[in-house]
């Protein structure tokens, strides 16, 4: 898995250990260079004194991070950096050329608490490269990681999105041994109207319109899984009828997902606003890490 070549990992010192381990073993894998920033929001007192010991002490425990980690293989440096957290991350993502970013997630997930916090959405909506967050875990390997595709041709990003999400997911699921599974939600538009009792179509002719979405659906999965070389990995595929944002959720849980990658699409054509209602959806209620892509025409809106 040799994609990466400038991994950006966004460091929190109280939380989750596991996501530094992945990013220096993705660094290693790839021979990337691995930055490690720790960022803080601006903030002003009467005197300077007090700020620039604040930004000593974090930079001390950067170089306490750097120092206990073997780097004879890997170029790394770190960066204490102030000011709105996601805009700074972005910035150093524009700047040195990033083409993955690494973070822990900032909730807990589970039924009392966010997996994702405003941070995490911020980067999920306006980084344009590949964002990883990544719950804390008791396993240092992925045993179920689950791809979630939508190969309907009707949608130009979809090609592309398609390919990075399985080029990933694919290449993971061997790095780490673990199932891959591939999943498309599908719905037949206005299914429900026609079902309501109002419309003039008797039940077998509405079934049938059903099967006929299916079938289609179908072939797009199988057509886009043909095209695909998954060097021998073994996966399952799964077509799956509902609304997507519930769907991804609720297989993630199911299928017990360490990972879910996913893209962040919509179709607004406003700067920024690139994650649409299924991914604020699925990110919602979802309780594993994700990683998640975007089409590379994304523009993002930090400057």
């Amino acid at each position: 898995m040799q994609r990466f070549k400038n991994i950006l990992y966004v460091n929190d010192p109280e939380n989750n250990r596991s996501a530094l381990e992945r990013a220096i073993r993705l660094a290693r894998l790839n021979e990337a260079d691995l930055s490690i920033v720790s960022v803080s929001e601006d903030f002003s007192f009467p005197g300077m004194a007090l700020l620039k010991t604040f930004k000593n002490i974090k930079e001390d425990q950067l170089q306490d991070l750097l120092e206990k980690i073997p780097s004879e293989d890997i170029n790394i440096t770190s960066r204490h950096l102030t000011g709105i957290p996601f805009i700074e991350i972005i910035k150093q993502v524009q700047a040195k050329d990033i083409d993955l970013v690494i973070k822990p997630v900032e909730g807990k997930g589970g039924l009392s608490d966010m997996l994702f916090g405003s941070e995490d959405m911020h980067l999920l909506r306006k980084c344009p490269c590949p964002v990883w967050l990544v719950k804390p875990a008791k396993r240092k390997t992925y045993t179920s990681i689950l791809a979630a595709v939508d190969p309907d041709p009707s949608e130009e990003e979809n090609a592309e999105l398609n390919q990075l999400i399985l080029d990933l997911a694919s290449s993971l699921a061997i790095r780490e041994n673990a199932e891959l599974h591939i999943l498309h939600a599908w719905e037949m538009p206005y299914e429900a109207t026609l079902r309501s009792g109002r419309s003039p179509l008797p039940k077998s002719e509405i079934d049938k319109m059903v099967s006929d979405v299916r079938t289609q659906h179908r072939g797009w999965l199988d057509q886009l899984i043909a095209g695909y070389d998954f060097e021998e990995l073994p996966f399952k595929t799964h077509l799956i009828k509902g609304a997507p944002g519930d769907i991804l959720a609720d297989q993630a849980h199911k299928k017990s997902a360490d990972l879910l990658v996913m893209g962040t699409v919509a179709r607004t054509g406003i700067p920024g606003f690139f994650i649409g209602n299924t991914a604020e959806k699925t990110l919602s209620k979802v309780d594993c890490s994700v990683l998640t892509v975007k089409p590379g025409a994304f523009l993002t809106p930090v400057d």
